[in-house]
């Protein structure tokens, strides 16, 4: 934990976090408009948020030292986040709250895939063990889901794309988020995908538009609270708490959704789905703590081997 200056307790704010990104799935489920018109105006009416508060002169010098590899890596980490809000979105209209955000939370599970495939980045007995039990938690919701409809299934698919997509997007941003400041990325980042999502709209001929006020509102809701109110909040808390206690407060999102969906939409639980989330959230859980403890493994060697002897 780093030094707390805030004038409330860090938990209040990570529980506020935690509501506000739980909310998501909730007004997806709202509403009636295409997913990919959802993750546009989502994507961009943040960007118009965020217009106000940006370091503008730093914003020259940053584009000013950025290689060809950076604006690649830039591109290719906006292009799957609009993917990602394009698959995962529109697998509300399939399957059930709960299926699709527990599966949501294998993202860190890909991102260790993907990084030991790119960067070579190896685990341990604990961390494949961790990760082997998240995706038998994956399974056991699918198999339950069988059961429902193949539209279920199907739905569990496309939250496992936008998984996959968000976790390149992760990776991809890996290195750019050392190398240029948070709130800058995360604008281009937003940027690139809202446009990425806004040619696709056009390309298929999907109205910009034509949709009840009921929608344009959830269009802003989307951009308010669950990424200004959530995961902007989760970035400038980055400051007072450490990067893996907002990450496994961030599991806090599947529970929060299902409480929601429960109340707000009338979706019950079935047993496939506990016994599965269980058993996802427990593995990423293990995953995160075992990634925890060996960054900090790493960081004590690296300064054994710098401290003069």
């Amino acid at each position: 934990m780093k030094k707390n200056n805030l004038p409330v307790p860090p938990s209040l704010i990570l529980l506020m976090g935690v509501i506000s990104i739980s909310f998501s799935s909730i007004f997806i489920k709202w509403s009636m408009a295409p997913a990919s018109i959802l993750g546009m105006y989502r994507l961009l009416f943040t960007v118009v948020i965020l217009l106000p508060f940006l370091p503008w002169k730093q914003i020259n010098l940053v584009l000013k030292d950025m290689n060809k590899k950076d604006w690649f890596l830039l591109i290719i980490s906006g292009l799957f986040l609009g993917l990602h809000f394009l698959f995962w979105m529109d697998s509300f209209k399939y399957t059930t709250v709960a299926s699709s955000m527990i599966l949501t939370t294998l993202e860190p599970v890909f991102v260790m895939i993907g990084a030991y495939f790119i960067f070579k980045e190896k685990t341990n007995f604990i961390g494949i063990l961790s990760i082997l039990i998240a995706i038998s938690g994956s399974i056991i919701i699918a198999s339950g889901d069988i059961s429902l409809s193949s539209a279920a299934l199907y739905g569990d698919l496309l939250s496992i794309l936008g998984t996959l997509a968000v976790a390149v997007h992760m990776i991809a941003g890996q290195d750019l988020c050392r190398k240029i400041p948070p709130s800058i990325y995360s604008f281009f980042v937003f940027l690139i995908g809202g446009l990425v999502l806004f040619i696709y709209n056009i390309i298929n001929n999907v109205s910009l538009t034509n949709y009840a006020a009921n929608d344009w509102w959830i269009f802003i809701l989307l951009a308010l609270i669950p990424n200004i109110f959530g995961h902007a909040l989760f970035n400038w808390l980055l400051k007072y708490v450490d990067a893996t206690t907002i990450s496994m407060s961030i599991l806090g999102e599947p529970i929060g959704a299902i409480i929601l969906a429960y109340f707000l939409l009338g979706e019950a639980t079935t047993l496939a789905q506990i016994i599965g989330g269980l058993l996802a959230i427990i593995g990423v859980s293990m995953f995160l703590k075992y990634k925890s403890a060996s960054d900090i493994d790493i960081n004590k060697e690296a300064m054994d081997i710098q401290s003069p002897k």
